[in-house]
């Protein structure tokens, strides 16, 4: 589990291809500081799993599916990339609850400089429209975000100064994929609400009467 909040920009140092799989060694410094074999670390929101570490660098393994459904597939030597460490217990969560499991990728579609802001609007696949409203919480390549506008094909979202200048996102140009990653209580919200096995009706405000919650 993450909060979204990246602690460092690490760089790819090779990628390994193997038969549909691949593996990634990328340099950092903080997120190696306490690093533990079997560690999970998110890259660009991907939750990845430390194999080898060095003072330097960590290898992980990316499975046939985070090739398929993320943006990794395309990183290369040199690629810059978000880094942050699973949430501790005793930790604050300064952004939201993140699970590094990306749902899709999103392109950006455009880049507008406002003030002391960035805004990008993203192209989104219309089944994940759902769970993206306005002023709710959405991680794109791993850095917890406020939705600034939502509509049906498409977010809005707005990078002050210090997320442009300590995450990759500063740095998105139109055409470049993200990967996004909905609020996981969106979609465990969704589920409560769709008709499950054994019942006719999903939750609604009848069920909670009647059950003493309303």
């Amino acid at each position: 589990m993450f909060t979204g909040i990246i602690e460092e920009i690490g760089t790819v140092r090779s990628v390994k291809p193997g038969r549909d799989a691949a593996t990634l060694e990328i340099s950092a410094s903080i997120v190696l500081e306490d690093v533990r074999l079997g560690d999970s670390i998110a890259v660009n929101g991907v939750c990845v799993t430390v194999t080898e570490f060095t003072q330097d660098a960590f290898k992980a393994d990316l499975m046939p599916e985070t090739l398929k459904a993320t943006s990794l597939a395309s990183v290369k030597n040199g690629t810059r990339v978000n880094l942050e460490r699973a949430l501790r217990a005793d930790g604050r969560l300064g952004g939201h609850i993140v699970s590094g499991h990306v749902d899709c990728t999103a392109k950006v579609r455009s880049r507008r400089p406002e003030g002391n802001a960035i805004y990008l609007e993203l192209a989104i696949p219309d089944e994940f429209s759902l769970y993206l409203v306005r002023k709710g919480s959405v991680a794109l390549d791993g850095t917890s975000l406020t939705v600034f506008d939502a509509g049906t094909d498409s977010i809005t979202v707005s990078l002050v100064p210090h997320t442009s200048a300590s995450t990759i996102l500063g740095s998105k140009m139109p055409g470049e994929l993200v990967n996004l990653e909905c609020d996981i209580l969106a979609k465990y919200a969704e589920r409560m609400l769709q008709p499950s096995a054994g019942r006719s009706d999903g939750l609604s405000l009848g069920t909670l009467k009647e059950n003493g919650f309303a």
